[in-house]
């Protein structure tokens, strides 16, 4: 698939959730977001980038412990509720950008903090994006990176994002720990300092937020059925009745800029 079609279907899928995923319990949680901003050590002179900012919800968490945040998104639609968002809050110290997050339109070294939440499983060239967010950073700054992060046995990691590309078509593929350590090197970075978050939820409200193509919600809840028992999916699944509970992953990946 070309980048231009990916990016299509990225639009498509962000367009239609703009809502829905900015209001969803595990994706709004305010602990969740707090501990995203703690990875970054922000101070009241910082000047953070969200990239592929979505509904602006990080970049609305570092808003009130920094002189000003951006966000930058690829989907209107989502700008558009982050933007409704920021007025809601009251937060006047952040702004929104819509650009192409493969070649970020700052100067070097604008932001001494750079985020993103989220957004990696579905860049086609995750390092690309990885060293754009370097480049942008001033020395010193805080690059940070948040993402779901399957298990490092690879069977189970290809069962995840299996089911992930069933449940959104613009999923590319979820990065274990190891290998996002590995883009950190690669980019140029130190050692990465890691923590580690849930996200938790019914499955029956993971697809309510979700536009998989028809047919294929099936089979994403008799994969997670399977997993209840087998361990498939390598993340925890509780059968609870009809009730499905799962808990995905997700790890707070952080490291200076040299």
């Amino acid at each position: 698939m070309s980048d231009t079609a990916h990016d299509a279907l990225i639009r498509d899928q962000f367009t239609r959730q703009a809502t829905v995923f900015n209001t969803a319990a595990p994706i709004a949680n305010a602990d969740a977001l707090r501990l995203i901003v703690e990875a970054a050590s922000p101070g009241p002179d910082d000047t953070v980038l969200d990239i592929a900012c979505g509904g602006g919800l990080v970049a609305g968490a570092f808003a009130p412990h920094v002189r000003h945040a951006t966000g930058i998104d690829v989907t209107p639609a989502m700008l558009d509720r982050a933007r409704k968002s920021a007025v809601e809050k009251g937060l006047t110290n952040v702004s929104w950008d819509q650009g192409d997050v493969t070649t970020l339109p700052y100067p070097d070294g604008n932001f001494t903090i750079v985020a993103t939440r989220f957004s990696f499983h579905h860049f086609v060239d995750p390092l690309k994006v990885l060293r754009e967010m370097v480049r942008v950073c001033a020395p010193g700054g805080r690059v940070v990176v948040v993402d779901s992060c399957p298990s490092e046995d690879k069977n189970k990691a290809a069962a995840f994002n299996r089911l992930e590309k069933l449940r959104d078509p613009s999923h590319t593929r979820a990065l274990p720990l190891s290998e996002m350590k590995s883009l950190f090197a690669a980019a140029g970075l130190g050692e990465p300092a890691v923590a580690f978050t849930e996200l938790r939820d019914e499955a029956k409200n993971l697809l309510a937020r979700s536009y998989p193509n028809p047919g294929d919600e099936v089979k994403i809840i008799d994969m997670f059925r399977a997993s209840a028992t087998d361990d498939s999916l390598g993340i925890p699944v509780r059968l609870d009745g009809e009730a499905i509970h799962y808990a995905y992953p997700v790890a707070i990946v952080a490291a200076r800029r040299p």
